[in-house]
């Protein structure tokens, strides 16, 4: 269902708007998502798991897209995004391991920074 959803998000989006305004977005959305996860710990921590596939299908996507060969953007700034990815991906892995809800802040944090730059940009 959640699959379906993005799906259909990434077409009105993507008649709608810029594909960084659509990035910028479903990187806040993710944030968001993990914030209440963080601030709302006790009643919503079985909503964990979801909130950090999403937010790891989003950069699985970003990783892809920088590591690619018809990425246009600068050497170093592939690189940058491609670290910040990996980053995310180890800390992903470790918030499955043991949960706790002060590691979701550096996640939320990298997502709302990016979505911040995008929109400058957009």
């Amino acid at each position: 269902m959640q699959h379906d959803a993005l799906l259909a998000y990434r077409q009105v989006g993507a008649k709608t708007m810029s594909p960084r305004l659509l990035e910028a977005n479903l990187l806040s959305r993710s944030a968001g998502q993990m914030q209440r996860v963080r601030d709302e710990w006790e009643t919503s921590r079985h909503e964990l798991i979801a909130a950090l596939m999403f937010n790891r299908k989003l950069w699985t996507v970003f990783l892809g897209s920088v590591t690619g060969e018809q990425c246009e953007l600068p050497k170093p700034l592939r690189e940058n995004i491609a670290n910040l990815g990996i980053f995310v991906m180890k800390r992903t892995m470790e918030m499955l391991a043991e949960p706790a809800p002060g590691k979701l802040t550096v996640l939320i944090n990298i997502n709302r920074e990016l979505a911040a730059g995008l929109r400058e940009r957009a």
